[in-house]
């Protein structure tokens, strides 16, 4: 399973990548508002992931059970959900955008680069909705190919749309930062026809069906209540990373540029791992509707050896080559040794992050994604407080954010480990039989 959901998540990250490529050539505010507007992405796979983890579980469970009608209702009421998100987050985006911007930056032209990026790519943000929950359902029951097939295409739209938008190719007309937008836009406006008429060729019982789509309270509480608190994790996500923008806010442009680049980086690299995590989540929720609970087990012990491997050898790759990578996508000196110093520090974080992310695919299987917020919290307060006093000294050095942001992702790791075998405790041992939601 994890080899197409990589493939597919590695071509959906060249959106970020090729829009760094190119906005890197516009100059230091631009990249750094892009990066401080893409932190935004981080909110958004928030909310998607309130309908996506909620999905995935309840489908996955009543896969194991061979309960194919609620299977589809799931599936259905989930998309309604979806669509209303969808409407809401184009209202509220828009509205707050400059409000955002300013809170991360001290730079009026780093703030406004970044204003206009999210005007253009907020319509895209919100499909994003739509998107993640098909995909989710498939995923719930194991389907991942269509979601790969249609990832691949929008990503091939967008690299031919980004130097047509952004720089002007064939056209002399530049969009700058407002085509990256407007190019990433348009390619998941295509994505989303594209996945439902893969659902529709399948045949399966997973189909969007109009007698299915009348709101139902009790999925709708079904599914908030397990996708909420994964969103909350996710949300804690978008709060670090602002917090990390606002405590290096007055190094200057460069040092957000440097980091935004190093972070996007760093978010494409860990995609393999990310990917294999988010196999786990299917798997373990299978076995728990099919009443396997000792194969839950070997899914976790399996997935966290592998993972740690990968991760050591992406911590590595960055020890001896993060310059060279940043390089690709920064001209500016000063962004080079930003984003290089970020690297070679923050880069042990994958170890962690593997561990992370495993866990939370579990507790998503298990259907109980409150541990995983628990653990996001501990992580989030563990870095802002040491920051902000740390800020407000005469002494204060950039490299003292990213030494911190180790330490807290470690502490995070080691804390989500012990609150999985505490629910492996609660909830599978042989007197209590497999939960089910």
């Amino acid at each position: 399973m994890a080899v197409p959901i990589g493939v597919g998540m590695v071509f959906q990250s060249m959106y970020y990548l090729v829009d760094l490529y190119f906005v890197g050539r516009l100059g230091a505010d631009a990249l750094a508002g892009v990066g401080a507007a893409g932190n935004v992405s981080f909110l958004v796979m928030a909310l998607t992931q309130v309908l996506g983890a909620g999905t995935v579980a309840l489908m996955a469970q009543a896969a194991g059970r061979k309960n194919q009608e609620q299977v589809g209702r799931i599936f259905n009421q989930a998309l309604v959900l979806a669509i209303t998100s969808c409407l809401v987050m184009m209202l509220l985006g828009y509205v707050l955008t400059g409000t955002y911007m300013r809170s991360t930056s001290a730079t009026p032209g780093v703030v406004e680069q970044g204003r206009i990026y999210l005007y253009w790519f907020m319509p895209g943000m919100a499909l994003q909705f739509v998107l993640t929950t098909m995909g989710s359902g498939l995923r719930g029951i194991g389907i991942v190919k269509p979601t790969m097939v249609v990832q691949l295409m929008t990503v091939a739209l967008n690299i031919v749309l980004a130097p047509v938008l952004i720089v002007g190719w064939g056209t002399g007309h530049a969009m700058g930062v407002a085509g990256a937008g407007l190019a990433s836009t348009l390619s998941l406006a295509a994505a989303a026809p594209a996945l439902a008429w893969h659902i529709h060729k399948l045949g399966h019982h997973v189909q969007i069906k109009r007698s299915l789509l009348k709101p139902r309270l009790d999925d709708w509480w079904r599914i908030l209540s397990i996708g909420l608190p994964a969103g909350g994790e996710y949300a804690l996500l978008f709060l670090y990373s602002a917090a990390t923008y606002w405590a290096i806010r007055d190094f200057g442009p460069a040092a957000q540029a440097g980091f935004g680049a190093g972070a996007r980086l760093m978010q494409v690299l860990i995609l393999p791992v990310l990917a294999l995590s988010f196999a786990v989540g299917p798997m373990v929720g299978q076995n728990v509707g099919a009443g396997m609970p000792e194969r839950v087990r070997q899914t976790l012990v399996s997935t966290i050896g592998l993972i740690s491997s990968i991760t050591l050898l992406l911590c590595l790759l960055l020890q001896w080559g993060g310059e060279s990578l940043i390089g690709g996508f920064a001209k500016d000196s000063d962004v080079v040794a930003q984003g290089t110093q970020y690297l070679r520090i923050a880069s042990w974080n994958f170890i962690a992050q593997g561990v992370i992310y495993t866990c939370s695919s579990v507790f998503q299987g298990l259907g109980n994604t409150r541990p995983a917020l628990l653990s996001s919290a501990v992580r989030l307060l563990s870095f802002v407080l040491p920051v902000a006093w740390l800020s407000a000294r005469g002494d204060f050095h950039i490299v003292q954010v990213w030494y911190l942001s180790v330490a807290s992702m470690f502490l995070q790791a080691v804390f989500s480990l012990w609150l999985v075998r505490r629910e492996f405790r609660l909830k599978l041992t042989p007197a209590m039989g497999v939960p089910s939601v």
